[in-house]
């Protein structure tokens, strides 16, 4: 594996930040607008009493057996993707067994393609990486073609698989929401297949139906048959890949922050390949606004069920949270490229929202009960 400089590593980190906060900021400077109200409405789901955006038409809510799922999340060997995924599975086994979970078996599906050192404390499966360029520098690529090879080399005995992210925290035991042949999902504000037709149609052409058909997804959380997923990944793979290619695509869906003749990328070609994947095998998903909160934009825990903690969170001492600008107290995942954050981390100050709380002391519990924790590099 090639070693980056710590001179790079940290011009990275910092142009994360700022791509980060740069959209961050354009959300909050921007109440006014329509886009703004509506982000607003679709992260802050705490305020409505009905978690279920849209049910299908004629879709009952599941009753019977337990129907438990397979947790499965792709991972690389880098330390950023180690310590989150270590911590994500401490909360995975802590929630396991509680009352109302249908969590069944657990896989880090590695796509770096050879063992690491954390085989014996995750179960892992290895999986080969794309062939090299063809990620074109978006390591995230790997995604759906680690799922393919996965789900055709392992053998899994449940029937339904949840696709996670080692940035999510099992924060209640989670049942299967799903239904029927109606997959669970949680709703994206910014996957809107109507306001980018033209470059949606390349792919999901007419005579397929209605872009109303292309659910506002990515995917994960998702909780979905395996035989669907088994389906879904091919075809999810294939259009990733084209749409990386296409460069309108990657235009209309790319977010790119260039430095030191290095690309950064957050794409959301990467959610609508799914999205339109799913939709080419009529597949739709039961949108639950209650499956995930993301810190600091959503306030309060509930009865939700996986806290992602992909912003940063950053507050004044007074508990404000500042917009564009480091806080004199943070809690920004980014801020540990090169190796897992220390135990005990401060906690915020008085008046954050329950959110960020929770997360940083479901952090701190983690880390504080993981064996050589700080050991890891």
């Amino acid at each position: 594996m090639v070693m980056r400089s710590p001179f790079f590593l940290v011009l990275l980190g910092f142009g994360v930040f700022v791509a980060t906060y740069n959209l961050a900021s354009l959300v909050i400077h921007s109440q006014n607008s329509d886009q703004a109200m509506e982000l607003a409405g679709i992260l802050s789901f705490s305020r409505r009493s009905d978690p279920v955006i849209r049910r299908p038409e004629g879709l009952k809510k599941s009753e019977g057996k337990r129907r438990l799922f397979h947790v499965a999340l792709t991972a690389t060997n880098a330390p950023y993707s180690k310590w989150q995924c270590r911590i994500m599975y401490y909360w995975y086994k802590m929630m396991k067994d509680m009352d109302s979970s249908d969590m069944g078996g657990f896989t880090r599906v590695l796509h770096s393609g050879s063992p690491d050192d954390l085989m014996n404390e995750i179960p892992t499966f290895v999986v080969d990486p794309l062939p090299a360029g063809t990620d074109r520098g978006y390591v995230v690529l790997n995604r759906p073609w680690a799922f393919v090879q996965w789900l055709r080399k392992a053998q899994i005995e449940e029937d339904y698989i949840l696709m996670a992210e080692p940035d999510h925290i099992f924060v209640n035991p989670l049942p299967n929401l799903s239904s029927g042949d109606h997959p669970a999902a949680f709703p994206f504000f910014y996957i809107k297949p109507s306001e980018n037709e033209k470059v949606v149609k390349k792919f999901y052409p007419e005579e397929k139906g209605p872009l109303t058909d292309i659910d506002p997804v990515g995917n994960s959380p998702v909780i979905i048959k395996k035989s669907q997923l088994e389906q879904v990944a091919p075809t999810w793979m294939n259009i990733s890949l084209k749409m990386k290619e296409d460069p309108e695509s990657d235009k209309a869906f790319g977010w790119v922050l260039e430095m030191c003749g290095s690309l950064f990328m957050l794409s959301k070609f990467f959610w609508y390949a799914y999205a339109i994947a799913s939709a080419l095998h009529g597949i739709r998903h039961i949108l639950r606004k209650d499956f995930m909160i993301q810190p600091p934009w959503d306030l309060k825990v509930a009865n939700t069920y996986v806290i992602h903690y992909t912003y940063g969170c950053d507050y004044s001492s007074k508990g404000e949270l500042t917009y564009g600008q480091i806080g004199e107290w943070r809690f920004d995942k980014r801020s540990y490229l090169r190796g897992p954050p220390p135990r005990n981390l401060s906690l915020p100050p008085p008046g954050v929202p329950e959110s960020v709380l929770t997360l940083v002391k479901m952090v701190n519990e983690a880390t504080a009960n993981i064996p050589g924790w700080e050991e890891q590099v």
